[in-house]
């Protein structure tokens, strides 16, 4: 089940590996995981190996897939038996775009202000305030959320 592209990317599209990445060039990898919460974890680990421990925004990027991930294996309904979650990575020289996409709930993303006291609904928080930008698109019984994050360290300047 590949992954849909809910919006263009910087620079051309061409396959390629961890660190792979040429100047113009966009890596764009893609992986399917069963909908178990215990998938979650291999889902951080494909976006690590996937940006390399030097990438300036991994440990972020690795931090909002999980909790998309998470989002869509708990209400998505990917966590159905059978039922998978697909994370792409699309990485360029400017930033770095996660998606993940999984069976379509009759919901949609919603931030959420957490009760001090909750252990949940802080997710898309961190989404929202960690990512240059997010959405989400639904179609064809898929939902798919993404975020963006600039190619610096720097905090993202520009929101949704």
């Amino acid at each position: 089940m590949p992954a849909r592209r809910p919006g263009a990317f910087p620079g051309g599209v061409a396959g390629g590996k961890g660190g792979a990445l040429m100047a113009g060039v966009a890596v764009r990898e893609s992986v399917t995981f069963a909908g178990r919460p215990d998938q979650v974890r291999e889902a951080r680990a494909f976006v690590g190996r996937l940006l390399g421990p030097s990438h300036p925004r991994g440990d972020v990027a690795i931090l909002l897939a999980s909790e998309l991930v998470t989002n869509s294996v708990r209400y998505g309904g990917s966590a159905v038996p059978g039922e998978p979650v697909t994370v792409t990575v699309v990485v360029w020289d400017a930033g770095v775009r996660v998606e993940v996409t999984g069976r379509k709930a009759d919901g949609v993303p919603v931030l959420r202000r957490p009760d001090d006291e909750a252990e949940g609904s802080r997710g898309l928080r961190l989404v929202e305030d960690l990512a240059a930008r997010w959405g989400y698109e639904r179609g064809g019984g898929q939902a798919t959320t993404w975020f963006e994050l600039c190619g610096t360290a720097e905090p993202s300047p520009a929101r949704r």
